[in-house]
This record gives structure tokens, C-alpha cells and sequence, in this order.
């Protein structure tokens, strides 16, 4: 009992400390890499309208098809209850007018608000850290340029004790490290570039690399592959059978830039979004930085690691317009739904018909036994916008059960993936909600 009080009072202690570090000033500045680009700092907008876009504000801080570009109300659904993204137009009300560059930089750097109260770290301050003061405002000076909207914050929905905020005090004290980013002078400039868009900028591991039951990221197993919000952001360490090794230069940066790479991947739901937002407006020296990166992230083989068969036998003895080598018998209702809503555009073979998008053959997706990004592709569809061409895919979740979505998901991984999927009604139903 003694060692309880002992370790209560260490911890009270290091989360005072850690409030107390968390609510100063921050005026300390970091150095940035080059980013190919980004205009001068001498054109302000101009380079904090491209960072913005690095930076990937847009996805978290507007309601798709709202018409109301950085007013907050997105729901950004974690396991412990869904936080709304906040209102960061310059609005001196409802949104951040009202804030000094001091006030803007502890925000985005330390994840303290104006009123010294902690952010939640939905907000990527974790990441955000290692920017420098320079960025930092040229970001502000571009969204104070843009139109003012009056939009109050939607409150939170989370569970005592998450609902706390003066609780996080103890969660930075774990798991948040303020430092800035500080080039490596044993790689080249194209890497240092490569890493701060990676890591700073296009916070990659807030999506890419699993967390703790403290919901902290694993350092250890940066970018190794991790599920939010239903979906799963899939390993992308240097790692050649369960990451992106076996990718040449040109599939990954095909793929940063508009969302496909022919015989891996079409980007879809998170990563859609980060595509269609923010990678697609890179310049392609800044996207050719990022391949550098990623190339020297050490292979790590994950938590949900998954093993890619680019050849299934049903799909190869499929032709374009009729099924081969199923066995029917074994899921005969997916075999039919499948017929009905998805051959026409995705065709029996997964070369997919209008649009590369639709190619189904050595996506991880469709290799996946759990089944995640399937279905919630089917369940919510896709849309982005890629180089004035639109990329859609119809929701079909208010068109089947929970049961139809199952069989239909476990005969996508069966067909194109040769794999048996563990897709149940019951989990269907789960990511209904998420």
C-alpha cells in the first residue's frame, strides 16, 4: 500500500512538472530543412498556404462538402469516444483570431490551448513539436488571410476520465517529447528534407505507427502499421514483405501523389483523404524526398502484419467478365453479391474497368484477413479529388446487413487475395459506427 501512495505521489508530481512545462512560453525556434516547394519565407502566404497544405490541415478541420474550409466539427472517432476538430479560422470568437503568434506556437508545438488548457492529441502536436517557430507562423499568417467563419466548437463526447483534460498533464509527462527537428549530418539534404515532411510536417507516424495502451506512439515500431477509425494505415517500413520495400521509387511516389500504385494499393478512407488534401500539391522533388525517407525506415514487421498474394488463384482463373476457380459452395452469398454491386466496375480478374482505382490484385486491402479496409470501403465508399479527376466508389451501407457486408468482404479477400477471411456480422456492425 505504501508503494501505491509512493507511485501516486511520483506521478502527481511529474504531471504538475509536466503542466507547469506545458502552460510557459515557448519562443525556442528549430531549423528547417529546404523544402523544395515551399516559397521563401519573403512570401508568407504563399509559403504558409503550402506548408498548410504539408501539413494535411484541411482533412481534420473541415466537414467534407460543408463549404465551411477550416471551421472544425470533424468527428474524430478514438477508442475512448469521438473529440471535434476546432474552428481555426481567424474568427475572434468562435475560432482563433483572438491568438498571438506565442499563443498559435504553444498550441501547435506543446498542444496547449490559448486559455492554457491541453489539447487532446488527436491534434498532432506530438508530431508538430519539431517544427520550427518560422513555419510555425507562416502556417498562422496563411489561415488569418483567409475568410473569417462564425462556428461554435462542437463539445466532446468522451468517458470519464478521458474527459479530463487537466489529466493529459500525466499523458505528456509519458508520452510527449517538445523537441525541434535537428538535421542529421550523416545523411544527405534530400533526406533531412524527406524526414521533416515525413515526420514533422505530413505527421506520417500519427496514423502509420501503433500506440500503447496509453495510446502513446511506439517509437520502436515507428511506422510499422496501425488500425483508427475502422481503418487500417498499413506498414510502410522499408520492411520487403510486409511494408513498402519491394515498391520501386516510382510505385511509392506514384502513389503519394495520386493515390494509386499499379499492383499495390488505391488509397481510400484516411489515406485518401491525406492524398487528395495534402500529398497530391507536393512538388515533386518534396515527393521525391519523401521516397528517400521512407527507403531508409528499418523494416519492421508490425502488429497486424500481412502477407500479400498478388496472384489468387480464383482471380487469375477469372476472366474480365465472369468468375473462375471459386468454390461456391463455401460463400455462394458473396459470390452473388459481389456479382450484383461490385464486377461491373472492380471486373472478375480485379484489373478494374474505367479507372486504375478500381484494381483490386496486390492491394493489402484485399490480402487482409480482418478484412478492415474492405469493409469499410464497401460500408462508406470513396471519394477524392486527384488532379481535377474525380475518384469515386458508391457507399453500399445502407444497401446490405451487417451479414451480406460480411460474406461480401470475406469473398473479396477469398477471390483476390487467396485467403480465407474472419470477416463476422458482429464486426460489421462495430465499424457501422466508427
Amino acid at each position: 500500500m505504501k508503494r501505491f501512495f509512493i507511485a501516486v505521489l511520483l506521478l502527481l508530481v511529474a504531471g504538475t512538472i509536466a503542466y507547469v512545462a506545458l502552460n510557459r512560453t515557448d519562443v525556442a525556434d528549430g531549423t528547417a530543412p529546404p523544402i523544395a516547394g515551399a516559397p521563401p519565407s519573403s512570401d508568407l502566404l504563399a509559403r504558409g498556404e503550402y506548408l498548410t497544405k504539408a501539413a494535411d490541415c484541411v482533412a481534420c478541420h473541415t466537414v467534407a462538402d460543408s463549404g465551411k474550409p477550416f471551421a472544425g466539427g470533424v468527428a474524430l472517432r478514438l477508442p475512448f469516444g469521438t473529440i471535434y476538430s476546432s474552428n481555426i479560422t481567424a474568427d475572434p470568437k468562435s475560432g482563433i483570431g483572438g491568438w498571438s503568434d506565442e499563443e498559435f506556437v504553444r498550441a501547435v508545438r506543446e498542444g496547449v490551448r490559448k486559455d492554457g488548457r491541453h489539447l487532446y492529441p488527436a491534434f498532432p502536436y506530438t508530431s508538430y513539436t519539431q517544427l520550427s517557430r518560422s513555419d510555425v507562423l507562416a502556417i498562422k499568417a496563411y489561415l488569418f488571410s483567409l475568410p473569417k467563419i462564425r462556428q461554435l466548437n462542437r463539445p466532446n463526447d468522451l468517458a470519464f476520465p478521458f474527459n479530463q483534460r487537466w489529466a493529459m498533464g500525466f499523458w505528456n509527462a509519458a508520452f510527449f517529447n517538445s523537441q525541434r527537428f535537428v538535421a542529421n549530418p550523416a545523411q544527405s539534404p534530400q533526406w533531412n528534407s524527406g524526414a521533416y515532411l515525413a515526420a514533422a510536417l505530413g505527421h506520417c507516424a500519427e496514423c502509420h505507427t501503433p500506440r500503447n495502451l496509453g495510446y502513446g506512439l511506439e517509437h520502436g515500431n515507428e511506422l510499422a502499421g496501425e488500425e483508427l477509425q475502422g481503418w487500417r494505415a498499413y506498414n510502410i517500413t522499408s520492411d520487403a514483405k510486409y511494408g513498402i520495400g519491394s515498391w520501386s521509387d516510382g510505385d511509392i511516389a506514384q502513389y503519394l501523389q495520386t493515390g494509386h500504385a499499379a499492383g499495390h494499393a488505391s488509397a481510400s478512407g484516411l489515406m485518401g483523404e491525406a492524398v487528395a488534401h495534402s500529398l497530391q500539391f507536393l512538388n515533386p522533388d518534396d515527393i521525391s524526398a519523401l521516397v528517400v525517407y521512407l527507403r531508409s525506415v528499418p523494416a519492421r514487421e508490425g502488429k497486424h502484419p500481412v502477407d500479400v498474394d498478388a496472384n489468387a488463384a480464383p482471380a487469375l482463373a477469372s476472366i474480365d467478365a465472369a468468375p473462375g476457380g471459386d468454390n461456391v459452395a463455401a460463400n455462394a452469398q458473396g459470390l452473388k453479391l459481389f456479382e450484383g454491386a461490385c464486377a461491373s466496375c472492380h471486373q472478375w480478374n480485379g484489373n478494374g474497368q474505367q479507372t486504375p482505382y478500381a484494381s483490386l490484385l496486390g492491394s493489402r486491402g484485399v490480402n487482409d484477413i480482418s478484412g478492415a479496409n474492405v469493409t469499410q470501403a464497401i460500408l462508406q465508399g470513396a471519394k477524392m479529388r486527384i488532379d481535377n479527376t474525380d475518384v469515386f466508389m458508391p457507399a453500399f451501407g445502407m444497401a446490405y446487413s451487417d451479414t451480406e457486408v460480411a460474406a461480401m468482404t470475406d469473398y473479396v479477400i477469398e477471390h483476390f487475395g487467396g485467403k480465407q477471411g474472419t470477416v463476422t456480422a458482429d464486426e460489421v456492425a462495430t465499424r457501422r459506427q466508427l
